[in-house]
C-alpha cells in the first residue's frame, strides 16, 4: 500500500546517512564511494530550498487553476455546485499526486503540494456540497462532524501512502474541528481531543513496539512513527494545558488573570497536576527509546509547564521571569553536558554530548537563513528623519588665528 518500495526508501535513508558521516569525517571519500554503490536509488530528490519553492509554486498553480475555473463558469454564488466541483478537484489533485509519485518524485515538493490540495479541496468541497449556504456556520451536535472526520481519515491515508511526516499534524488539526462540532462545552472539547490523541498515541506505540526488534524497526518507518508519537504527545499536552487554549495568552499571562468560569474547579486543578506529571513521562519515554523527537517534545512541554505555572496559579508575572528561566535552562544544559562528558569515553548509557551528526548544524543554518529572510529590518536600522525644528547657524569657531561660521 506504500507509494514507494521499501528498498527505495531504505536506499534514500542510507545515502543520507553516508553523506552525513562523510561530512563529519567518520568515513573517507574512498569508503563513501564504495558504499554509495550499494545504495543506488531511482527516486528523484531535490534540496530543501528548491523543495519549498516547488511546493509553494504548485500550491499557487492549483489555486489559480481552481479560481480560473470558477470565474470562467460563474459558479461562486452556487454553494452546492461549488462544493461538487471542489470535490472533483480534490480527486484530480490526488490523482496528479499519484502520477507524480509514479514519475519517481520523492519529497520533491510537487507531489506533496498536490496531496495537500486534495485534502483542502475535500474539506471545503464537502462542507459546501453538504450544507450549502450554512457551511462553516453549523451549530454543534449535527452531522457537521462528518466533514472533518473524513479529512482525518484521508490525512492518515496520505501519511500511510506517501509517508509525509506532517500528515499526522493535519489529522490532529481536523480532530480539533471535529470536536468543536460535537459539543459546545469547552470542558468536553478538551477531554474529547485528549481522548482522540491518546487513542492515536496507543496505536502508534503498538506499531512501534511491533517492529522494534525486526528489520523494519531500524528503518524509515521508525522515523515516521517517532515524529507521529512526538506530535501526539505534544497535542495531548496542549489539550490539557488550559492556559494555552486562550486567544489572549500574553495579556492573561502578564496580568496574572486566569479565566476559570468556563471550567469547574476540579477540572482546572486536575489539569494543573497533569501538566506537571506529563513532562517526566514524555522525557522518560524518549530517553528509554533514545528517540530525539520525543525527547525534544519532553523538554518543550517541561519549559511550557514552567512558563504557564504562574498564570495557572494566578500569580503576578515580573519582567525578570524570562531571565530566571533562561538562567535555569543554561544551568541545566551545562550540568547535563558536563555530566555526559565525565562519563567513560564521554558516553553515559548510550548518550554523549559530542556532535555525531551534521543534521543539527544544517537545520540551524536553514533556520538562520529563514529568520534573516523573514525579518530583514531587525538588523538593518531604519533611516532617521531629520527634525525640521532643529536649525544650525549663528555660531563660530576658531583657534590659532583661524575662524569659521556654522
Amino acid at each position: 500500500m506504500r507509494a514507494y518500495g521499501i528498498s527505495s526508501e531504505e536506499a534514500v535513508r542510507a545515502r543520507g546517512l553516508l553523506k552525513d558521516w562523510t561530512g563529519e569525517g567518520f568515513l573517507t571519500a574512498a569508503q563513501y564511494q564504495r558504499m554509495e554503490q550499494d545504495t543506488v536509488c531511482d527516486l528523484r530528490r531535490t534540496n530543501i530550498f528548491l523543495r519549498i519553492v516547488l511546493f509553494l509554486f504548485t500550491l499557487i498553480i492549483v489555486g489559480a487553476v481552481v479560481a480560473l475555473f470558477f470565474v470562467g463558469f460563474r459558479l461562486l454564488p452556487e454553494a452546492h455546485a461549488t462544493g461538487i466541483f471542489l470535490l472533483i478537484f480534490a480527486a484530480v489533485s490526488y490523482a496528479a499526486a499519484e502520477v507524480a509519485v509514479q514519475a519517481r518524485l520523492y519529497r520533491y515538493g510537487i507531489e506533496e503540494a498536490l496531496a495537500v490540495c486534495s485534502v483542502g479541496c475535500l474539506y471545503v468541497g464537502m462542507e459546501a456540497a453538504s450544507f450549502g449556504d450554512r457551511a462553516f456556520s453549523l451549530e454543534p451536535g449535527g452531522a457537521g462532524f462528518l466533514v472533518p472526520a473524513s479529512c482525518v481519515i484521508v490525512s492518515l491515508w496520505i501519511w500511510h501512502r506517501f509517508g509525509l511526516p506532517y500528515a499526522p499534524l493535519a489529522a490532529m488539526i481536523f480532530v480539533l474541528d471535529l470536536t468543536s462540532r460535537l459539543t459546545s462545552s469547552h470542558t468536553a472539547q478538551h477531554l474529547i481531543v485528549a481522548a482522540f490523541y491518546i487513542a492515536g498515541l496507543i496505536t502508534v506505540t503498538a506499531l512501534r513496539s511491533r517492529h522494534r526488534f525486526t528489520y523494519l524497526g531500524i528503518t524509515y518507518l521508525n522515523d515516521e512513527y517517532s515524529i507521529a508519537e512526538a506530535l501526539l504527545w505534544f497535542g495531548i499536552y496542549l489539550a490539557i494545558n488550559l492556559q494555552l487554549s486562550s486567544l489572549n495568552l500574553l495579556g492573561q499571562w502578564w496580568s496574572g488573570a486566569r479565566t476559570t468560569t468556563e471550567f469547574s474547579s476540579t477540572f482546572y486543578w486536575a489539569t494543573w497536576v497533569l501538566i506537571w506529571c506529563l513532562p517526566p513521562v514524555v522525557l522518560a519515554r524518549g530517553l528509554r527509546l533514545k528517540d530525539r523527537w520525543v525527547i525534544a517534545v519532553g523538554a518543550a512541554v517541561a519549559i511550557l509547564t514552567l512558563v504557564t505555572n504562574k498564570p495557572y496559579l494566578g500569580w503576578q508575572r515580573h519582567t525578570w521571569d524570562p531571565m530566571l528561566l533562561g538562567a535555569l535552562l543554561i544551568g541545566v544544559a551545562l550540568f547535563v553536558r558536563r555530566w555526559l562528558a565525565n562519563g567513560p569515553g564521554e558516553i553515559r548509557r548510550g548518550f554523549t554530548a559530542r556532535r555525531l551528526s551534521g543534521k543539527d548544524k544544517a537545520w540551524m543554518n536553514a533556520g538562520a537563513i529563514a529568520f534573516g529572510l523573514l525579518s530583514p529590518n531587525i538588523t538593518t536600522p531604519s533611516p532617521q528623519a531629520g527634525s525640521p525644528d532643529v536649525q544650525f547657524g549663528g555660531g563660530d569657531s576658531g583657534g590659532g588665528g583661524a575662524t569659521s561660521d556654522f
